[in-house]
């Protein structure tokens, strides 16, 4: 089933005082918010909050951040290709970053100028002149980002304890003890080892299905009006299967790719195309899926994972904190499994006991017998 596309009041009500979760409380309040805002606030003034406090990337809040933080230049100064990268970004910074992700964004890119031109805000001339443009934006190293969604929030509420109000206008600049190297390397083994630990438990089938009827002509604006709510989780990308068959798969990637899925790629989802299978469980057109590129960059098949993890890493020496990952995606769910949720110690006393035993004099090789031990009265 699809479902309908958030306004831009909507999109303004969510990012200045909701979370992006999937409930029917959020899109109550959302939709109150938005009818609220929009009795008071004109158009412009909704989108003008709008173009001015959403995240684009590289630091980026609004457009004309996202203009000095990409091309090093003022918003007016920018050609129709640059707009048009630009324009691409909200709907996932990340992976229609110009710097990180060239090819991608240049994709995306050209999406938005076709859209540009069948709306006629650009003429012929303009739309061919904008993709002989070199999709190039600059990298800037001091803008270079880590994924810390969960120390961020957590670094909000410290502040918010503090200063109140005041921090959201106060312009405050805070140091953490991460390091780069440590909390990169832990996003990547969380990430990995839930995305192993759900591919050992099997395909559980599409997320939900969309109808295609026939091949119109508006086919890729309705897809992508389809997808509209359905967000990338951890580069796990929401896509449509266009064709559906047990050695190949075509499917149109939200943004604007069409990507082919075989071999490999095609494993994990195998008996989703038996015969036996239940129709819940079949991959046909307009399946609605989670694709990814693995380590070699081949497009294959995936799954949101049903399980949660986290990770902390310490100094030992001094006790600051190196690297945090509070569950597998933040904007899925912002409860931190670090330092909310209340789990069994397990083999964390471990290390306490090994190192009392240490001190006392036994090592690695000392047998212990560990026969009952029966005690008369």
């Amino acid at each position: 089933a699809r479902e309908g596309a958030s306004t831009i009041t909507m999109q303004v009500a969510r990012n200045f005082f909701l979370s992006s979760e999937k409930t029917l409380t959020r899109k109550f309040s959302e939709m109150l918010l938005a009818f609220k805002i929009e009795h008071f606030l004109s158009k412009d003034q909704i989108l003008e909050l709008y173009i001015n406090q959403i995240y684009l990337g590289q630091r980026a809040y609004g457009f004309a951040a996202a203009a000095q933080a990409y091309y090093g230049k003022p918003l007016e100064k920018l050609n129709v290709a640059e707009f048009a990268m630009l324009a691409g970004l909200p709907k996932a910074p990340s992976r229609y970053n110009p710097v990180a992700n060239p090819k991608r964004a240049q994709t995306r890119q050209q999406y938005i100028l076709r859209r540009m031109l069948g709306l006629h805000y650009i003429d012929d001339t303009q739309f061919k002149a904008a993709l002989q443009f070199p999709p190039a934006a600059r990298h800037d190293p001091q803008a270079t980002e880590v994924k810390a969604d969960y120390v961020a929030e957590m670094v909000r509420q410290a502040m918010f304890e503090q200063y109140h109000e005041g921090i959201y206008n106060s312009g405050l600049k805070v140091y953490t003890t991460l390091r780069r190297a440590d909390q990169l390397a832990a996003n990547q083994a969380l990430r990995q080892g839930v995305l192993d630990y759900d591919r050992r438990h099997g395909y559980r089938g599409p997320e939900g299905h969309i109808n295609i009827v026939g091949n119109p002509a508006n086919l890729e604006e309705m897809l992508e009006d389809a997808l509209s709510e359905t967000e990338e989780s951890n580069d796990l990308w929401p896509a449509v299967a266009l064709v559906a068959g047990a050695n190949e798969i075509k499917a149109y990637v939200k943004g604007g790719e069409h990507i082919t899925l075989s071999g490999d790629g095609l494993k994990f989802a195998a008996k989703a195309f038996n015969d036996k299978a239940d129709q819940k469980m079949r991959l046909r057109r307009g399946s609605l899926i989670r694709v990814r590129k693995d380590d070699k960059g081949v497009w294959q098949i995936a799954q949101l994972p049903l399980v949660e993890s986290a990770l902390l890493s310490m100094d030992p020496a001094d006790g600051a904190i190196r690297a945090l990952v509070g569950g597998f995606d933040f904007n899925r769910s912002k409860f931190n499994h670090v330092t909310q949720a209340w789990r069994q110690p397990g083999s964390s006393f471990k290390p306490f006991i090994y190192s009392a035993a240490l001190e006392k004099g036994f090592t690695a090789a000392t047998v212990i017998n560990d026969a009952p031990i029966v005690l008369d009265p």
